[in-house]
C-alpha cells in the first residue's frame, strides 16, 4: 500500500526511460568528476606535505595533509542537504550538470594556488577551502547519477544500469592515477614547483566536458510524472525525515563501508611509500590503476548478479569480504613484496570490494520513493562517507609514531565493514519490487516474502500499475 492515496494518474505508466543514454551520461560524468576528486587524494599522500605545509616538520605535515583529504567529507553532508533538495524539486539533470561544473572549477583553482613557501599559512587555508567545494560537489554527484540511472532503467536491470555510476567513479580513479604516474616520476625540484599543478589544471577540460555531456540529458520518466502531478511540491527533506528516517539511518551505517576505499586509496599509499616500508611511488600507483581496472569488469558483473539473486547477498559478500581482505592487503604491504601487494590489491579492491561498491546505488536508491530518492541517497551516503573520509586521518594516528601499525588500521577498517554488513543484513530486499512501489509504506518492500512480491517465487516482478 502506498504512503499516498492512489489516484487515476497512478494507473498510467510513465513514459519509457532511456537507460543506455542515462548510463553513459552517468559513467562519463562520474569518471570526469572523480578524476578531480581522486587526484587530490594522490597529491595529499605524495605531494602536499611538502608544498602546502611546513617542511621542517614532515611527520606533522603528512598528518595534516591527510586530514585535509577528509575535509571534503565534512562538507558533503551540507552539500547533500542542498543538492538533494534541488534534485528532488528541480530534477536530477540540473544537479548532475551543477556538480560537475563546480568540481571542475574548484579543482582547477587548486592548481593555481600559491604554496607555503610563497605565502606561508594562508596557503593551506586556501587549499582547504577548495577542498570543501569539492566535497559539496561530490555530495550530489553519485546520488544524482544513481537516481537518474535507476529511474530510467528497466525494472529487472536496475542494479546493472545503476552500477554505471560507480563504474565511472572507478574509471575516474584510474584516469587520476594514470595522470599522476608520469608526474610522480619528475625530479623533486620540478615536481614540487610546477609539476604537481598539471593534473589540477586539466580540470578546466572537465568543466567544459561535463556541461556538454549532460546539458541535453532527459529528465527521468518517474520524476517527470511526479512533477506533472505536483508531488515534489514542498520540502523533500520534511517528507524524507517523516517517512524514511529509518532508511536514512540504515544508509548512513551501510555507507561507512567506504572506509575501505579511502584506506586503500590514501592511507595504504602513504604507508607503503613511507620510510617504514620504502616501496616506490610509481609501483604503488600502478597497484591502484590495476585494481580499478579489474573493478571496471567486476562491478557490472556483481550488479547483474544482484538483479538475479538480490542486493543484500551481493553487498554482504563485498562488505564482509573486505573486512577480511584488508588484513591481507596491508600485511602484503608490510612485507615489501611487490608481487604480493599486486595480487592482494587486485583481489581485495578489484574483486571483493566491488561487490559492495558496485551495487549500492541500486540498494540505497530502492529504499526511497521518487519524491525523496535523491535527498535520501545524498544525505545518507554523505554522512556515512564522511566517516570514511576522516578514517584516513584517524588511521594515521593509530598507526603509531613510525606509521607502521597496520594491524590496528586493519582492525579499524574491518569494524566498519561489520557495521555496514549489519545494517544491510537487517534491511529489506527490494530487487524485485516495481519501481513505482519503491519506498512505499504500509507493507514490507519486496512484498516481505524475499521474492519482491512474487509469492510463487517465479522470478518475475509483480505486474502492477506503474
Amino acid at each position: 500500500m502506498s504512503a499516498h492515496p492512489p489516484d487515476a494518474s497512478r494507473s498510467v505508466p510513465p513514459p519509457r526511460g532511456k537507460p543506455r543514454k542515462a548510463a553513459v551520461a552517468a559513467w562519463i560524468g562520474s569518471a570526469l568528476e572523480y578524476y578531480d576528486f581522486f587526484i587530490y587524494g594522490s597529491a595529499a599522500a605524495l605531494i602536499f606535505p611538502r608544498v602546502f605545509f611546513d617542511p621542517a616538520h614532515p611527520a606533522t605535515a603528512t598528518l595534516i595533509s591527510l586530514g585535509t583529504f577528509g575535509v571534503a567529507y565534512a562538507t558533503r553532508p551540507l552539500g547533500a542537504l542542498v543538492l538533494g533538495h534541488l534534485g528532488d524539486r528541480l530534477g536530477r539533470r540540473r544537479v548532475m550538470v551543477l556538480t560537475l561544473v563546480l568540481m571542475g572549477v574548484s579543482t582547477f583553482l587548486i592548481g593555481c594556488l600559491p604554496t607555503y613557501d610563497q605565502i606561508g599559512a594562508p596557503a593551506p587555508v586556501l587549499l582547504v577551502l577548495m577542498r570543501m567545494l569539492q566535497g559539496v560537489s561530490a555530495a550530489g554527484e553519485q546520488a544524482g547519477a544513481g537516481s537518474m540511472t535507476l529511474e530510467h532503467a528497466p525494472e529487472d536491470r536496475r542494479g546493472y544500469y545503476s552500477s554505471f555510476t560507480l563504474n565511472g567513479t572507478q574509471a575516474g580513479q584510474i584516469l587520476a592515477t594514470l595522470v599522476f604516474i608520469p608526474v610522480a616520476t619528475l625530479p623533486d625540484d620540478l615536481l614540487h614547483t610546477w609539476g604537481w599543478r598539471i593534473p589540477f589544471l586539466l580540470s578546466a577540460l572537465v568543466a567544459v566536458a561535463g556541461y556538454v555531456i549532460r546539458r541535453n540529458l532527459e529528465e527521468t520518466p518517474f520524476f517527470r510524472r511526479e512533477s506533472a502531478e505536483g508531488t515534489p511540491a514542498g520540502l523533500p527533506l520534511v517528507h524524507l525525515l517523516r517517512d524514511h528516517w529509518a532508511d536514512v539511518l540504515r544508509v548512513v551505517a551501510a555507507a561507512t563501508v567506504a572506509t575501505v576505499s579511502t584506506i586503500f586509496t590514501v592511507w595504504a599509499l602513504s604507508y607503503a611509500t613511507s620510510d617504514a616500508v620504502g616501496l616506490g611511488r610509481t609501483p604503488m600507483l600502478w597497484v591502484g590503476v590495476s585494481a580499478n581496472a579489474v573493478a571496471l569488469v567486476a562491478i557490472p558483473l556483481w550488479a547483474r548478479l544482484s538483479d538475479r539473486i538480490g542486493r543484500k547477498p551481493v553487498f554482504l559478500i563485498g562488505s564482509l569480504g573486505s573486512g577480511v581482505m584488508i588484513f591481507a592487503y596491508l600485511g602484503a604491504i608490510s612485507t615489501g613484496s611487490y608481487p604480493l601487494v599486486f595480487l592482494a590489491g587486485l583481489a581485495f579492491f578489484g574483486v571483493v570490494y566491488s561487490a559492495a561498491n558496485g551495487i549500492w546505488p541500486a540498494l540505497y536508491g530502492e529504499m526511497f520513493s521518487t519524491r525523496v530518492r535523491l535527498s535520501g541517497m545524498a544525505i545518507g551516503t554523505q554522512i556515512g562517507f564522511a566517516v570514511g573520509g576522516f578514517a584516513v586521518s584517524f588511521a594515521a594516528r593509530i598507526a603509531g609514531p613510525d606509521g607502521d601499525g597496520w594491524v590496528r588500521v586493519a582492525i579499524f577498517t574491518a569494524a566498519f565493514c561489520a557495521l555496514s554488513s549489519l545494517a544491510v543484513a537487517t534491511g529489506r530486499e527490494t530487487h524485485r519490487t516495481p519501481t513505482a512501489e519503491l519506498g512505499a509504506k504500509g507493507e514490507p518492500a519486496g512484498g516481505g516474502d524475499g521474492n519482491g512480491g512474487d509469492p510463487a517465487g517465479t522470478g518475475s516482478p509483480r505486474s502492477v500499475p506503474a
